[in-house]
Parts: C-alpha cells; structure tokens; sequence
C-alpha cells in the first residue's frame, strides 16, 4: 500500500508525462512549421511583406490581385531546382510551390453588398503526405500556425480560391490585376482555369499587375538593401579569390568554380546569373558562356559573375590582367573605361538623373562621350563605337530587376554601372561593373567599394599587396 508522498510522487509523474507529451507535441508542431520556411536563408520580418500587400491594394483602387506561386518544374528543367516567382515572394516572403495569393483592396461603404475591407488570403495546396517524401514537409493550410508563419490573415486551401473569388469580387464592374507576363505559364494557366469557373464577374476586366509592382520593387527597404549587401559582399570575395588564385594556363572555369564556390560559401542559393568568364578575344564576346579556354600570358580575363542570396542578386564585373600587370594598351583602354564610370558617378544627382534618355546628363551619354573623346583605336577613330551596350540596371529579386532606364535615379535604388570597350581586333576587352544605392539622404553609394577597382589596386592584390 502506497503513503501519501508516494502518491504525490505518482501523480507529479503522470502530471509530469502529460506535460512532456504537450511540449513534445508543440515542439515538434513548431519544428516542423519552421522546417517548411526554412528554403530562404534570411526572410524579413513578417510586417515588412504585409506592408508591400497593403500598398499594393491601395493601388489597386478597389480592384483584387491574384498572384501564383512558380510550380516546381518537371523533366530535364528539374535539375536546376525550384525558384519562387519574383513578384510572388516580394508579396509573401514564401517559397511554397503552387500557392496563389488573394488581395483584395477596402471598399467604402457605398452600400452594404458593396462594401468590403481591406483583405488577404494565402492558399496553399493541401497536404500531400506521399509526395512529401520526395519533396520533405510542405506548409499546409491545415497546419494551425500557417497564419502566424506566414503573416497573412487568413490561410485557406487552394481549393477555395475559386470561392473567395465569387464571394470578395463585386457584380458590377471589377478590376482583377495578375501577372499575364508572357511565358508565365503558371499564372496563364490559373487565370484560364478561374475564367473557366466563372469565378470574375462577367463584366470584369483582367489586367496586368506588373506595372503597379515594378513601381513599389523599384525602391528597396531596408531589408532589402541588407540582403543585396549580403549578396555583394559574398560576391566580392569570390572576385578578390580569383584575383589572388589567377594564372597563366588556368582554364576559365576553374576560375569561375572558385569563385562560385566563395559567394556559396558564404550562404548564395546559387549564381544570380549565367556567370561569364572570358580570356583573350572571349573577353569581347557581351555574353561569351562556355568558359572553357586556357588562360594565356598577356590575355585580359573578363569575369562578369555574382551570387544571389536569399534572392535578391548581385553583379560584378572585373577585367584582370592574367600576368598580373596590365600591358600599356590594356592599361590605357582600362584606365578610360574607369574614367567612364567615374564621370556617370560625378554626373548623378539624386531624383533628377536617369541611366538613360535624351538629356544630355543622363549617365549613359556620359559615360559614352567620356569614352569617345578619350582614346582611339588602331585605326585613329574614336571608341565610342566600342561601347556596345547600356550603361547599367536596376538590381533585387532580379539581376536585371524592374524599372525603365529612363527612370530618374531615386533613394532607396539600386542599380550598376558598367561602362565597358571591346575590341575584337586587339583581342581586348574591358569592363568595370560595381553596386550602387542612393540613400536616403541622396548621396550615391558604391556598395562593392570593397573590392580592387583602379589598375594599381588590381595588380597589388594580385601581387598579394
């Protein structure tokens, strides 16, 4: 017969057992939940993309947005792996394949079936437990921390959108905004299943989204500007590694490998582009991709190569001299292009200069004066004729990210500048492409000020000065 300690020590243990069990269970809740938004390396604080949602729906004018998720790619695309839609992940700060996200912007009280608040739903697919042993675990609408994950208000099964839809979208004239981006197969084929459904109003009209998004991604926040950083400075250390790793008889992809190497090490998904690594008259070549010939004494490499980091990208171009000392004509036609790119940097005043356009101080005609009134080539004409392509890009989710060249230059972007000359006759080309944020006080920062730009500082890291 049991005393009553050891009572009390019996049911402090089964008290005791329940509560673990509770806490494993939580736990475990909890681990898996995180396990599921675990794809992106550093993902931004919740507020931030409900901020960029609710923007959007102002502009949305009482209209609703319907956005798709990138579906997970089948036969040979497979190998390359899965990339979330950019304006999908701008929106959520998710990777989820195959979700859509409902905005749908406040509607006064015009009269009680119109009106509506302000709104948001994130649809997810429901689970699939088999597939998940291929895929590991997917967040799920039935998974009761979905919408404190993930931020939204509510988080539904994808299965119900076509509801929400019928239920949220007036009867009168309606605007439905989406990507209809050509070659985006995910979002062409959605809209044509919803039309199909019935699931917009018949007198409701289908427009492109794009342009209210390429007008809030074109200025970066705060988070965003410390992710393209990471991304740089990552980058950077894979260009200072090739500067001290190169030598004559090198092949180009065993230095385009070292330095994607340093930029993942460093925590980069992957490349943010094709990476270009061109010696000798591959130099000259704008988009040369094979990467494959030996480096030779007296050649110039071109490396063009960066990392993309939780997606938001970097890009960086250095031309090296393989003997680690430029000859006096690569020196000379170097020294331009720096020029070049000084003069649009001197150029630029905040909120006035765009990269390009007709104004005489648009950065793209002067870079390109500076380089056809200095120099010539082996014929005495000017090299202007040499300088082949824009002068620079917006720079985020995308390398080449949204925004018109004839936009002016404001605080919060972030873009390149990279005067270049190519000379196939010479077998010699140059270019200089380094990251730039206007900050908000207006003044133009070069975000890769870390890394070797002028002649001297590239043949003394090279040298291992």
């Amino acid at each position: 017969m049991r005393g009553p300690k050891t009572c009390r020590l019996a049911v402090c243990y089964n008290l005791g057992l329940m509560l673990s069990r509770r806490v494993l269970c939580q736990l475990f809740v909890a681990v898996f939940s995180l396990s599921c938004l675990a794809s992106a390396l550093d993902r931004q604080p919740n507020a931030d993309y409900r901020a960029r949602r609710v923007a959007l729906a102002r502009k949305a004018n009482g209209g609703a947005a319907v956005l798709f998720a990138a579906v997970e790619a089948e036969g040979p695309n497979a190998l390359y792996g899965f990339r979330q839609d950019d304006n999908f992940y701008y929106l959520t700060g998710l990777s989820e394949p195959g979700a859509a996200v409902l905005i749908a912007s406040e509607v006064a009280d015009e009269g009680a079936s119109k009106a509506r608040p302000y709104t948001e739903i994130l649809f997810l697919p429901a689970r699939n437990p088999s597939e998940e042993r291929w895929t590991g675990p997917r967040l799920s609408p039935e998974n009761p921390e979905a919408a404190r994950l993930t931020g939204f208000d509510r988080v539904e099964t994808l299965d119900k959108l076509r509801d929400e839809l019928v239920r949220l979208l007036p009867r009168g004239q309606a605007a439905i905004y989406s990507d209809l981006a050509k070659g985006n197969a995910a979002s062409a084929a959605a809209i044509d299943w919803l039309r199909r459904a019935n699931a917009f109003p018949v007198s409701a009209r289908v427009e492109d989204v794009r342009p209210m998004l390429d007008e809030l991604r074109r200025v970066k926040d705060a988070g965003e500007i410390a992710l393209i950083r990471k991304a740089t400075d990552a980058s950077m250390a894979g260009h200072l590694a090739a500067m001290h790793a190169l030598k004559p008889g090198m092949s180009e992809r065993e230095i385009q490998s070292l330095i994607q190497y340093e930029f993942q090490k460093r925590g980069c998904e992957r490349p943010a582009y094709a990476p270009i690594v061109g010696a000798g008259i591959n130099s000259t070549v704008l988009h040369y991709s094979e990467d494959s010939a030996t480096i030779q004494a007296g050649d110039v490499l071109l490396i063009d190569a960066a990392g993309e980091y939780s997606m938001y990208a970097s890009d960086i171009t250095r031309t090296l001299p393989a003997s680690g000392k430029f000859t006096p004509r690569q020196r000379e036609i170097y020294d331009i292009v720096l020029g070049a790119q000084e003069a649009a940097i001197k150029a630029f005043r905040a909120g006035r200069t765009p990269m390009a356009g007709e104004q005489a101080d648009a950065l793209q005609n002067v870079a390109y004066n500076y380089i056809n009134s200095h120099g010539k080539d082996l014929h005495g004409k000017p090299l202007g004729q040499y300088f082949i392509h824009g002068l620079g890009h917006f720079v985020g989710l995308s390398v080449h990210d949204v925004g018109g060249s004839s936009v002016a230059l404001d605080r919060g972007m972030v873009f390149t500048l990279e005067p270049g000359i190519y000379i196939p006759e010479e077998r010699l080309g140059v270019r200089i492409e380094d990251m730039f944020l206007v900050e908000q006080n207006g003044d133009l920062v070069r975000l890769t000020a870390g890394l070797p730009r002028t002649a001297e500082e590239v043949e003394a890291a090279m040298a291992g000065r």
